[in-house]
């Protein structure tokens, strides 16, 4: 009797197949020590210092001071010890607050992001538009990376970072229907949400902890530096 598999099968396949190439780098899932030391530690220390430096409270009192180079110098100083952006998103964004009206427009434009009441979508959108409107001297400051590198820094549980073809093989290989359009919108966002949502109920007898977790699943997946 032939044996069909069917669709589901097929992803199932897919997605195991996924959990045993990152177990085969990471033994011990996001428990392992190298794990730890090469994908979650450096991100978790930008955390840490975001939090100390740009929580609720301190990023408010920075703002009522108008201090807004000040916010504008922290965040792109923690974002630096990171390699989370390419040099020329980097570059990008430290021209584009280098003159007192650019750093206030992200400044703020960034306190909304985190920390007002409104929904995570309008937020979002909102930060796109900011961010679309900062000044641009050689390099285009409105790309995905750059769009969601500060929420994933600072706020991990929520926000989730992007790279784009990056993500987009990793979604390949996982058979999930990611949803990507290159200029940002909060559909491509949202999805990439659902995609990591996915992945942590695939993957929850590894214990994920947060999106720092997912998206270096996704990374593993899909970045060249770990061949299938």
């Amino acid at each position: 009797m032939k044996l069909i598999i069917t669709s589901r099968d097929s992803i199932r396949t897919a997605r195991q197949r996924c959990i045993r190439k990152f177990l085969h780098y990471f033994k011990k899932g996001f428990d392992d020590e190298k794990y730890i030391a090469w994908e979650r530690q450096y991100k978790l220390d930008a955390h840490f210092q975001f939090q100390q430096k740009l929580n609720r409270k301190s990023f408010k009192a920075l703002l009522t001071a108008k201090e807004f180079e000040q916010i504008s110098r922290t965040a792109i100083q923690i974002e630096s010890k990171t390699n989370l952006l390419f040099s020329f998103e980097k570059m990008a964004i430290r021209d584009a607050v280098r003159s007192k009206e650019g750093a206030e427009q992200f400044a703020s434009g960034l306190y909304d992001y985190l920390y007002s009441g409104d929904l995570l979508q309008k937020r979002f959108e909102k930060f796109v538009h900011v961010i679309s409107y900062l000044p641009r001297k050689q390099t285009r400051v409105l790309t995905w990376p750059l769009l969601t590198v500060f929420g994933f820094i600072a706020e991990p549980e929520k926000h989730i970072f992007l790279k784009p073809k990056v993500t987009q093989k990793a979604a390949e290989k996982y058979r999930f229907d990611f949803d990507y359009i290159s200029p940002p919108n909060w559909e491509t966002y949202e999805s990439l949400l659902a995609f990591a949502a996915q992945i942590r109920s695939d993957t929850k007898n590894l214990h994920p902890r947060d999106h720092i977790d997912l998206q270096s699943f996704i990374w593993v997946m899909g970045s060249d530096e770990y061949p299938d």
